[in-house]
């Protein structure tokens, strides 16, 4: 999938997994990105599959209003 579609897979997993507001999903998602979450992601495009984009929205769920290391997060690749 394309980056664009990666972001938007883990945009609805948040907002469908955990009934979060879809405007909050999307905030979630830019503040992930804009801490430079999904760099590996850009320069690998074989990271972004379906049960990646699982994980993911897990982490940024779960991290939300923390303070973390948005760099140290799992990746299957």
């Amino acid at each position: 999938m394309t980056y664009e579609e990666y972001l938007d897979e883990i945009t609805t997993l948040i907002y469908e997994l955990y009934e979060v507001d879809e405007d909050d999903a999307v905030q979630m998602v830019l503040i992930a990105q804009d801490n430079e979450f999904f760099v590996k992601y850009d320069e690998q495009p074989e990271m972004r599959t379906q049960a990646q984009a699982e994980i993911d929205a897990e982490v940024i769920y779960t991290a939300r209003g923390k303070k973390i290391n948005w760099n140290a997060h799992i990746a299957l690749q």
